[in-house]
């Protein structure tokens, strides 16, 4: 019934009570989940779950947040994103959060590791999983200097765990984006984002945990799985006056049409 688009189970805390979580799962009726890559030298257990397990898919992808690890070379990821039950590269994108007293002039190499990761997509025709933080213009910038419109030849993708402005939805959207609702989407200051909920068309929503992260309420602090995706599916129920089995319905659906290849 539900689908987790974004989630990393390859992390400890939760490879390590993976049986129980798929039993939880099972139980509040979370049927997929797609496990995201963060960086080359986690990509080997992301593969391995869903290779493992028929309702987990994987990306290949270095988070732009990941330092001191392998940088991506474009045949690193081309190789990588043909291997069976890869559906995605990702996550990417652009963080300025953390510059940590440098520049965003510094960035560049966040910059080129992004354009890798379009490249790569474009040659693969798989959609790109793209984070963003603080970073909005650039990343904007860069999709539409790629030839990234939502036009025949573009990787299209989703920004995953939106928490951007209205205007910036737009703008993804007029790209050819998918938008993805966390656990934030819950929280009690978070109504902006919820009217930026009820303003996304139907046929371009996604969900996710970003599990362990940014668990929902009411276990908001805890760490979070995808069987807690059911709440992020309420929260968007009620913010768009619709039951929560239509939420579930056109996400899953929606899921299916970006991400080929994920029917069970």
């Amino acid at each position: 019934m539900f689908t987790d688009s974004h989630c990393h189970l390859n992390f400890p805390e939760l490879l390590s009570q993976l049986p129980a979580i798929r039993q939880a799962m099972s139980e509040a009726r979370v049927d997929r989940a797609l496990c995201i890559s963060t960086t080359l030298e986690e990509f080997g257990t992301v593969h391995a779950l869903a290779t493992q397990y028929d309702n987990f898919w994987a990306t290949v992808g270095v988070h732009p947040d990941s330092e001191d690890v392998q940088e991506p070379s474009l045949q690193d990821l081309l190789s990588r994103g043909q291997l069976p039950r890869v559906v995605g590269v990702g996550e990417t994108g652009l963080d300025y959060y953390r510059l940590g007293g440098r520049s965003v002039a510094d960035m560049a190499w966040q910059r080129e590791r992004f354009r890798t990761h379009i490249h790569a997509a474009r040659q693969l025709a798989k959609p790109l999983v793209i984070h963003t933080r603080s970073a909005s213009d650039d990343t904007l910038g860069i999709l539409r200097e790629e030839g990234e419109n939502g036009t025949l030849g573009s990787a299209g993708g989703v920004f995953h765990c939106f928490t951007e402005t209205l205007d910036v939805a737009r703008a993804a959207l007029d790209l050819g984006f998918y938008i993805s609702f966390s656990g934030i989407l819950t929280f009690k200051n978070a109504q902006d984002l919820r009217d930026v909920a009820a303003f996304v068309p139907s046929d371009r929503l996604l969900i996710e945990t970003d599990s362990p992260y940014l668990a929902p309420v009411p276990y908001r602090g805890k760490t979070n799985n995808p069987s807690l995706v059911p709440f992020v599916a309420a929260q968007l129920a009620e913010t768009r006056h619709r039951p929560v089995e239509h939420i579930a319905e056109i996400t899953s659906r929606n899921f299916e049409t970006l991400f080929k290849g994920v029917l069970l």
